[in-house]
């Protein structure tokens, strides 16, 4: 992996703020109280930086499980999709271990050129490589995934669950409401937060009002942002209902209130390991298109795993994370030298449309959006000690209103913005909101407040300010000190330290 002027320079400043400097300094928002535990300053109104401690698979609990492998496969010559399938499919058959998994699949060493997509739509699977000498191959032509991974079925309500969020207001990072009954809940239950699209909302964020530049243009439409937050209960005291997952956007009565309801989602599944693969595309020039998009795709799929995994030549992705995926952690991963044009819709290299999913040592070089949340994306979500090389276009929340997503020690040679795009795609509008910056390094920013619904928060962001595409628009106070050292220097490692400790007790 070369390290250029710019990574030299970042190492070196670290270096220096972290060997010789003697001061440290703390977040207005977040900082650690006389007992060493993390202390939350609210607003006016209550709100506060959440807490992304549970991100990521069986909420990070600790290691990933380590699986035993049932069966064995070795490369089938010009096309092993078939035999790599069969083994699939064969595993799916089996009855799940006292473990909960129907085992690993190992793939030997050697080249697996794969002509189509291979598919796992069975829970409980790891398929395992044996690290970068193991690698698949999507050969040929067609725009697709190499591997895809998900159920089927969708989110549905309970009928008759639901209840209405009594509280007036609901701030950001609370993990507790109350509501008008809480007879028909118990403690474990699934639920969702729902938060519904108003066209009050609409029009006080002015989405209402993008500039139009052709007939794509689109103004967004109230019906269209329903936002509905996955959750666990946790507790239930009176009829106060305590989850397992902070508010990510502050509930307003003004805006419609909220409701919760229990859902069921047959068909997802959960425990799905893919570990130690080499993905390459055939391609055919640098601006083909023709080829390997997606090395890795998940959807409808919950308590899973993606680790060490390289994704070279792709047009896309490594990691393509759908909206109905949750509780993913991707580990220690690469997306290298993509092939396709430099443009919207392509070389997005970790791509997260789900939630409460954890991006952890990951590094890519040649893409666009390198860390990257698309619409409606519902939180928390978390992008920690990620780094880009030469990038093309910017890291954040891409369009239409991402929730609740920290970038934690993410260090790019591009931009980092989270700011009003305006008409830009078929109207992107506001991007993100409740979005957490920390200890983060780009080129230069723009980090703007939407006009009504939450903030975002920059701790401690080495960039080039600046004001962004349109103007006008608030710009996100900046909390930096360069002559000093950032306690914690990861929040979230604070945080997920502090869980563990309280688990203790």
């Amino acid at each position: 992996m070369r390290i250029d002027k710019f990574f030299l320079t970042v190492i070196c400043s670290v270096f220096y703020l972290f060997t010789f400097s003697q001061n440290s300094w703390t977040s207005n928002y977040v900082k650690f109280a006389d007992d060493s535990s993390l202390k939350y300053i609210a607003d006016e109104k209550g709100n506060i930086i959440p807490d992304f401690s549970r991100v990521g698979c069986y909420q990070n609990n600790g290691p990933l499980p380590e699986v035993a492998v049932v069966k064995i496969v070795e490369p089938a010559g010009d096309s092993s999709q078939q035999v790599l399938q069969a083994a699939i499919d064969a595993v799916s058959r089996m009855q799940p271990g006292k473990d909960g998994f129907r085992g690993a699949i190992l793939l030997k060493k050697g080249i697996y050129k794969i002509p189509g997509t291979i598919r796992i739509s069975a829970a409980a699977i790891v398929l395992r490589g044996e690290g970068d000498e193991t690698t698949l191959i999507a050969t040929g032509k067609g725009q697709r995934s190499l591997i895809s991974v998900g159920g089927t079925g969708k989110l549905k309500e309970v009928s008759g669950s639901r209840q209405k969020i009594t509280d007036g207001y609901v701030p950001l990072g609370a993990k507790s409401f109350a509501v008008q009954n809480c007879g028909g809940f118990k403690v474990g239950d699934s639920i969702v937060v729902f938060r519904p699209g108003t066209q009050k909302w609409i029009d006080d964020l002015k989405m209402n009002e993008i500039d139009v530049r052709d007939s794509s243009t689109k103004q967004w439409v109230a019906a269209d942002y329903d936002l509905h937050f996955e959750r666990v209960i946790t507790k239930i005291a009176g009829n106060t209902i305590f989850i397992d997952q902070p508010v990510v956007m502050a509930m307003e009565d003004q805006y419609g209130g909220a409701q919760i309801y229990k859902y069921t989602f047959q068909g997802r599944i959960s425990d799905i390991g893919i570990e130690n693969i080499l993905c390459k595309s055939e391609y055919n020039g640098d601006t083909d298109e023709d080829h390997g998009w997606d090395a890795v795709y998940f959807n409808k799929i919950q308590n899973s795993w993606i680790k060490n995994v390289t994704s070279v030549y792709f047009g896309y992705s490594c990691v393509n994370l759908g909206n109905e995926s949750r509780n993913i952690t991707v580990l220690n991963s690469k997306c290298l030298d993509a092939k396709s044009r430099i443009e919207g819709g392509r070389r997005y290299s970790f791509n997260n449309d789900g939630q409460m999913n954890l991006f952890m040592n990951c590094f890519t070089s040649e893409g666009r959006h390198d860390y990257v949340t698309g619409a409606k994306v519902r939180g928390p979500n978390v992008f920690y000690n990620c780094r880009a090389e030469k990038a093309h276009a910017d890291i954040g929340p891409h369009h239409r209103w991402a929730m609740g997503t920290l970038y934690d020690n993410v260090v790019s040679d591009g931009e980092i913005n989270a700011q009003d795009r305006g008409n830009w795609g078929t109207g992107h509008g506001w991007s993100g909101v409740n979005q957490v910056f920390w200890n983060c390094v780009a080129s230069k920013a723009a980090i703007q407040d939407p006009w009504v619904s939450g903030k975002n928060y920059v701790i401690n962001m080495h960039a080039l300010k600046y004001e962004g595409r349109l103007k006008g628009r608030t710009a996100t106070g900046w909390e930096n000190d360069f002559n000093a050292t950032l306690q914690p220097a990861s929040l979230y490692e604070a945080q997920l330290d502090e869980r563990k400790r309280q688990l203790k007790f």
